[in-house]
């Protein structure tokens, strides 16, 4: 069995990465699987362990980072999130396509140490766009949805460092460019 490759799908807040994530799954013949990320947050009460993430305590996971068991890792509002990497290898290793939906700052992390990794930046169509995405979602206070947008305009700066750039203008068409990315790319 052929070890599966790692795909990383990345980009801004707001930009869609869940949503285009969610289509690409319907489509079987990709053997995709969804990496689970760590976290020392408590679980949210539709939250279940192993499915949406793995909730461990602080010393778990700064155990983790310090054992390099860790593909990626940030530390977010008091609490940390990251990508174990035994779980990652388990599954390339059984022959599956592992998609990382990850911020930035993780996916430079992966790329270091993963050089080979299929690496996808999704943009927004225009930052007024994604700024209407943001502000549709009516979960953030005003600084909040500022701050994301700051950070989203440093972040499509990145965009270069991705083997390639896709624009989600529409879902169907982002996951049907992102899907032929992926066929032409097996391993």
């Amino acid at each position: 069995m052929k070890r599966g490759m790692l795909i990383i799908l990345s980009g801004p807040s707001g930009v869609g990465k869940g949503t285009v994530r969610e289509e690409l799954f319907k489509d079987e013949s990709l053997n995709l699987s969804y990496s689970i990320s760590m976290t020392t947050r408590k679980p949210r009460p539709a939250e279940t362990e192993g499915v949406d993430y793995f909730f461990v305590d602080e010393k778990t996971f700064v155990d983790k980072i310090a054992q390099g068991g860790l593909l990626e890792w940030a530390r977010f509002v008091g609490n940390y999130y990251g990508t174990p990497k035994d779980n990652v290898d388990r599954l390339l290793d059984e022959g599956k396509n592992v998609v990382l939906e990850i911020e930035v700052q993780g996916a430079l992390q992966v790329m270091k140490k993963c050089p080979d990794a299929l690496t996808i930046f999704l943009v927004p169509p225009s930052l007024e766009e994604l700024e209407r995405r943001i502000r549709g979602r009516r979960t953030e206070s005003e600084d909040i949805v500022k701050e994301r947008l700051d950070k989203a305009r440093k972040e499509i700066q990145t965009k270069d460092e991705y083997k390639y750039v896709v624009e989600n203008d529409d879902v169907h068409l982002a996951k049907d460019k992102i899907a032929k990315i992926i066929r032409e790319h097996k391993i």
